[in-house]
């Protein structure tokens, strides 16, 4: 696809700009830090993480979007080895990459050093648009690595990788977004979608509720797997949402970034 950069970026930026306005004037819960701290430490780490991905770039001969240009050349893959329509093709590449993101999610909740990484993004101790970029750098290239490994294998054609890019982005700052949705909205688009209400249980101090909710876009997986949870026992404006540590670290930068190497 040409320009796909730049359709990305104007995707990205345009749909943080809108969840931020819209999380800005109709806020679903009060927040407990400063967004100006928050934001720092959680926009620092989306910059160290495009460099982390830059450097990846540099170290292997292709990444995503070049994995499944390479896989359609040489005929790697699942998808390559039939002949289906390009719609067909496209869509079982949206869908199985949303299926793989969804195990990645709760594999990473369930293998202690995994944990350590991604227990970065939940230490936030408020959700919002901010919150689907905080991740730390080893993760994002661990997911990366998972990524290309899953491209190979289905042999997802490009197109359907860059659509579910732009899906996976757009649809973790829809629903990490601090943003009231009337509650028929909600409870219909859930249906199909991970919503703001729905994703901000998983992000629960308890671990029963974080321990559910793993989708990021689509939210089949968690209805068939059982691992769905439909609200926070103690309601959204009273649930405390982070982990065990309760106070201003999580909202600076170098803490989160030395946080997976701590013993605690």
């Amino acid at each position: 696809m040409e320009n796909e950069a730049l359709i990305r970026g104007a995707v990205f930026f345009g749909l943080f700009a809108l969840f931020a306005g819209i999380e800005a004037i109709v806020p679903r819960k009060a927040r407990t830090q400063p967004r100006t701290t928050r934001w720092f430490t959680n926009l620092g780490l989306i910059v160290i993480d495009r460099g982390a991905v830059w450097l990846m770039a540099l170290i292997l001969p292709v990444l995503a979007v070049g994995a499944a240009w390479d896989a359609g050349i040489l005929g790697f893959g699942l998808l390559n080895l039939v002949a289906l329509p390009t719609w067909v093709e496209v869509l079982a590449a949206i869908l199985i990459l949303d299926f793989a993101i969804w195990v990645q999610h709760m594999v990473f909740h369930k293998v202690p050093f995994l944990w350590r990484l991604h227990r970065v993004h939940h230490a936030d101790r408020d959700i919002d648009v901010t919150t689907a970029l905080r991740f730390h750098p080893i993760e994002i290239a661990a997911s990366m690595l998972i990524k290309i490994g899953v491209v190979y294998l289905i042999g997802a054609p490009a197109l359907g990788v860059i659509l579910f890019e732009i899906l996976l982005n757009g649809s973790a700052m829809f629903n990490h977004a601090n943003m009231r949705l009337p509650l028929g909205v909600d409870k219909f688009l859930r249906l199909f979608l991970v919503t703001p209400d729905m994703h901000r249980v998983h992000h629960s101090t308890l671990k029963h509720e974080t321990d559910n909710n793993y989708g990021f876009a689509l939210s089949i997986w968690d209805r068939l797997f059982g691992t769905y949870t439909d609200q926070p026992k103690g309601g959204h404006d009273d649930m405390i949402i982070g982990l065990e540590w309760q106070d201003d670290k999580p909202s600076k930068l170098i803490w989160a970034l030395l946080l997976p190497f701590k013993k605690k």
